[in-house]
């Protein structure tokens, strides 16, 4: 528990450096001033300042020193650094982490797989807790071919995005999408921070993605959100399809994702009736 206790706090100050960094003097109303800054982002004694905390106590907590913060403390800090609502949840469950994630199932249990096959012929998978795949129906296997073909580590949602050429080329606007699921896992995966499992596939990532690599650093954070993702698939053409979420009350560390068919689109029509070889 200690180690996984300075795990925490060491994420936590690197969370509110990248955050502060984020900030510009002018976005929270406070004048640039004179003399040279280092970076364009907020100083300490500024975020100290706009949460009305002491300067030496902000810094310890930037530095992972071993202090306490009250929830109503820790908000403030996160309205000072403009932190929406994920976050903020984010900094709270690094600053007062549980004290064990919650079990996961390591195969997907029956009842999620039958709902992702009644789902045909909209593509729809489920993932565990570090977003590894557990299992997907006979439409996500037609849209991303490849899936059956992962193994060990790289049967992972997030390595497929970062890692994989085939993605790049399937989904059209890759970049803003990666950034979006790369936000998400972070805000996703806050509690998982010390499993082995997490540790390996991060330093896999870093060293398989350069764009991982970068963007990383930047503990960036988002909710999911649904929105619509393109397809430029080498045989059905430019597929768009909703893509949606459902997080199942009995297995919380699980999530069944979806990519409903869009009204009026005959996307989910042609990816159906097309028989191809990748």
């Amino acid at each position: 528990m200690d180690q996984q206790r300075r795990d925490y706090r060491a994420e936590l100050a690197e969370f509110l450096r990248a955050r502060r960094d984020a900030v510009t003097p002018e976005q929270v109303g406070l004048p640039r001033g004179v003399g040279h800054r280092r970076a364009p982002g907020l100083r300490r004694e500024e975020v100290a300042l706009l949460a009305g905390v002491s300067i030496t106590w902000y810094t310890w907590l930037e530095q992972g020193r071993r202090i306490n913060a009250s929830p109503d403390v820790l908000s403030a800090i996160g309205r000072a650094l403009r932190l929406d609502e994920a976050g903020l949840d984010h900094l709270l469950s690094l600053a007062q982490p549980t004290s064990a994630p919650l079990a996961a199932p390591r195969e997907a249990p029956t009842a999620l797989v039958r709902l992702i096959e009644s789902m045909e012929p909209a593509p729809a998978y489920v993932l565990g807790p570090h977003w590894e795949f557990l299992a997907w129906n006979r439409a996500q296997a037609r849209l991303y071919p490849r899936i059956a073909e992962l193994d060990g580590i790289e049967c992972n949602l997030l390595w497929v995005l970062f890692a994989d050429p085939f993605t790049r080329e399937l989904i059209v606007d890759w970049d803003i999408h990666a950034r979006q699921a790369l936000a998400e896992f972070r805000a996703a995966t806050s509690a998982r921070r010390s499993d082995p499992e997490f540790t390996e596939l991060v330093g896999k990532l870093g060293a398989d993605s350069a764009e991982f690599a970068e963007w990383w650093p930047e503990h960036s954070v988002a909710q999911f959100e649904t929105r619509l993702r393109r397809f430029r698939h080498p045989a059905a053409g430019v597929l768009t399809f909703e893509y949606q979420q459902l997080a199942p009350v009995e297995w919380p560390s699980l999530r069944v994702v979806c990519q409903l068919p869009v009204p009026g689109d005959d996307s989910e029509e042609r990816l159906a009736v097309r028989h191809y070889l990748v």
